[in-house]
């Protein structure tokens, strides 16, 4: 009986002191998915957002720490049982569905927006988007964002990906790969991706570049309240004017955080799927 009743002396002076479990609490969880990029450990994400989270951190005064979400499970159940309280996350659709599915509210994302980028060598005879009806395509894997994504495109300018001639490849890269090696006549990549930044040097050009759709997007979970909503999107937007907030962005790998993408989120889904 001593045993127990000191037991619980200590559990109620833990609770009571500055550093107990009380304040272990009210510490907040940034998730952060890159998608499929490899070479980042938990560490180098840490060293990566912290200072990002240290900013959302200062408006709300408390502490936010930083978890890598490395694979996409762990990211759809964080935000389906509530353990993140924020999540910063490409591919684009996962933030949607927290926000679609399980109350999450839109903060910003990043600029530049993201978009699909129609490809084809520089001296491909092709000049239209019209043209690219019955030529051989190469596309990212069939169940990527990306892939979906420049399939809603291209059946919006009237090209329906099931009845062409598609073959689809792990990697970004290989869409190129393809394009050289004429194993392909046209391509699908990102323009955020790897192969999008060297496309000149490569010897390749745009045919047709999609409409804009919102980049690794910030969203916040719905315990917070909307006054706390708009002081971080403030921290975020000014991030370039403020001592320190350049290298912030820098460090993620972004030009800004921008806060009007809301309305294009709410029906990035719909867009997809339709």
């Amino acid at each position: 009986m001593k045993f127990v009743h000191r037991l619980c002396v200590l559990c109620l002076v833990a609770l009571l002191l500055p550093g107990g479990p009380a304040r272990a609490q009210s510490q907040l969880v940034l998730a952060i998915s890159e998608g499929t990029s490899g070479g980042l450990d938990h560490g180098r994400v840490i060293a990566k957002y912290q200072d990002l989270a240290n900013v959302i951190g200062g408006v709300l005064r408390t502490k936010v720490s930083v978890v890598f979400a490395r694979e996409f499970a762990t990211l759809e159940s964080g935000m389906k049982d509530g353990k993140f309280d924020f999540v910063m996350a490409r591919p684009s659709d996962y933030p949607a569905r927290g926000m679609r599915d399980n109350g999450y509210h839109y903060l910003a994302s990043a600029q530049p927006d993201g978009q699909c980028l129609i490809v084809v060598p520089k001296d491909a005879p092709i000049q239209k988007l019209e043209q690219a009806r019955g030529k051989r395509f190469v596309m990212p894997e069939q169940v990527s964002y990306m892939s979906r994504f420049c399939r809603a495109e291209l059946r919006d300018r009237g090209i329906d990906l099931a009845k062409e001639n598609v073959q689809y490849v792990r990697e970004q890269a290989a869409v190129t790969f393809y394009l050289d090696n004429k194993f392909a006549d046209i391509g699908a990549i990102a323009s955020y991706s790897g192969p999008a930044r060297k496309l000149d040097k490569d010897g390749f050009r745009v045919l047709h570049r999609s409409v804009a759709q919102p980049y690794f997007p910030l969203v916040a979970h719905a315990r917070f309240k909307p006054e706390q909503i708009k002081a971080i999107q403030m921290a975020l937007v000014s991030l370039p004017d403020k001592a320190g907030g350049p290298e912030i962005l820098q460090r993620i790998g972004i030009a800004a955080f921008d806060t009007s993408g809301e309305d294009r989120m709410n029906v990035l889904l719909d867009w997809l799927e339709k």
